[in-house]
């Protein structure tokens, strides 16, 4: 059974999907969602092969990027910077309702690596004891976000 910031995420990526066209070879409808739990990237255009990030969070104010938003695993997100790899980032705010959303899009090339905060590990007598998140500090790169919806 999914938890609601699951299937918040699902939603997400199914409005990704459905709504935007592929940012490299500008193809409508070629998005795809990658398996779940794919490391660092959830769409992929099956036409060019580009992959993106997606990411959903509920918000009072669809107009208002949030200042911060989870992110997901902190070592492949590290081990990828280290590389100088970024993924772009669908970002998509819910509102009190699903019928009320909002998709912004940052390009990996406005991304910086202070845009990336690691989450303190989780602790020893946590189910998944030692793993480690991130936050995307958004208010950082604010005024790169383009809103496609």
């Amino acid at each position: 059974m999914p938890t609601a910031h699951q299937e918040l995420g699902v939603f997400g990526e199914q409005k990704v999907v459905q709504h935007c066209a592929c940012p490299k070879c500008k193809r409508s409808r070629t998005l795809v969602r990658l398996p779940t739990n794919f490391k660092c990237a959830d769409v992929i255009c099956d036409f060019c092969g580009y992959l993106g990030q997606v990411k959903a969070t509920r918000v009072s104010d669809i107009d208002q990027i949030p200042k911060a938003v989870l992110g997901a695993a902190w070592k492949p997100q590290k081990e990828r910077m280290e590389a100088a790899i970024y993924f772009p980032l669908f970002l998509v705010l819910v509102g009190k309702s699903t019928k009320q959303f909002a998709i912004y899009y940052l390009a990996a090339d406005l991304q910086k690596p202070d845009l990336f905060r690691a989450r303190s590990p989780l602790s020893k007598t946590a189910r998944r004891a030692g793993w480690q998140g991130f936050v995307y500090e958004t208010e950082r790169a604010k005024n790169s976000f383009v809103r496609l919806i």
